[in-house]
């Protein structure tokens, strides 16, 4: 296998790699990133001595500088994760969306289509996706693979582009495609602007803890390192064409995973932090903020016998030590941001 990951010094992506770069059957591992204000080589600088690992730094939205990689590297799998994924950048400036989201797509797919002609023995594109090109979600159900179509967003409009491209792609020309959608992730290396690393570093400053709204929107939560398992079992073994949901089984409201980081940190570091809901400040809302998501993974779970393995006490506890232990990291990126 001579593997492909777009993004590869992201939140998922570096986790991804790490996780499976020594596997036997990876031959080749090239990281594609164009390191953006999220992408940061430091993250998996471990591995640049690695005989197996190649850094690239190309945009995807440069055509001919994608092409080039999928034939010098005779790329034979593709694990595609780059994208711009934070819904309020989205509604601030949505055109990064589209292009990076939806053409740099394009351009992926053309270079694989180029490259690898009608054969695909041995070959796989692999797009990861996210729940979010579902829509919203009341009190009761759960997203399938045959849910609708239903963004609420630019950013999850144009993921959701991005999937049925994809998903063209093996109908009209037959490249063998798999998509995968997953639900929220958590873990090490997280930009600080999600949810998680914003509550951290919220208490650690002891500034206020922004909340949208009532707080009580609702979202499945995945430990990374479960969905990295996720993906490489969906990237060598899932059937060609299908679309795989993964998720953690584990909805949470966001002011009570606020609540929860806000005990943690008391608990982790009471020299520093005590009382720390008291940092808890609503906000405005998000416009066109989804009020809940649910995944039904069943179908990952009976076709590749996959599960999460991390649960989720153990997981956000080690995530906010990770935080905490790692601040260096976090004012690097933070440094980045200000640039």
């Amino acid at each position: 296998m001579k593997l492909l990951v777009t993004g590869g010094a992201g939140f998922i992506g570096s986790n991804l790699i790490q996780r499976v770069i020594d596997q036997p059957s990876i031959e080749r591992l090239v990281n594609l990133d164009c390191l953006t204000y999220a992408g940061h080589i430091e993250t998996i600088s471990a591995l640049s001595m690695h005989p197996k690992y190649t850094f690239e730094e190309v945009d995807i939205r440069d055509q001919a500088a994608v092409s080039r990689i999928v034939q010098e590297y005779e790329i034979s799998h593709v694990l595609h994760l780059a994208a711009e994924s934070h819904v309020d950048r989205s509604i601030w400036g949505p055109a990064d969306f589209i292009h990076t989201n939806v053409v740099g797509t394009f351009h992926l797919l053309e270079a694989c289509r180029g490259a690898w002609g009608g054969d695909s023995s041995n070959r796989r594109f692999h797009h990861v996706s996210t729940d979010e090109v579902y829509g919203s979600l009341g009190p009761t159900g759960v997203f399938t693979e045959t849910t609708p179509y239903a963004p609420n967003s630019p950013y999850s409009a144009s993921k959701a582009a991005s999937d049925l491209l994809v998903r063209s792609y093996f109908h009209t020309y037959g490249l063998p495609v798999v998509v995968t959608n997953c639900s929220n992730n958590y873990g090490p290396y997280q930009y600080p602007e999600k949810l998680i690393p914003v509550v951290i570093q919220s208490i650690l400053a002891r500034r206020p803890i922004p909340v949208y709204g009532d707080g009580m929107n609702v979202r499945d939560w995945l430990y990374v390192q479960d969905h990295a398992d996720a993906l490489w079992l969906v990237l060598t073994r899932g059937r060609l064409g299908e679309t795989y949901n993964i998720g953690g089984h584990n909805e949470w409201a966001n002011l009570h995973i606020i609540n929860l980081i806000c005990d943690l940190c008391d608990e982790l570091v009471p020299q520093s932090c005590g009382m720390s809901r008291s940092l808890i400040t609503h906000v405005q809302d998000r416009l066109g903020h989804d009020r809940r998501y649910a995944i039904d993974a069943s179908k990952i779970a009976n076709e590749l016998d996959w599960k999460p393995r991390v649960s989720f006490e153990q997981g956000i506890r080690a995530t906010v030590i990770w935080y905490l232990e790692n601040q260096a990291w976090v004012q690097m990126v933070r440094r980045k941001m200000l640039v």
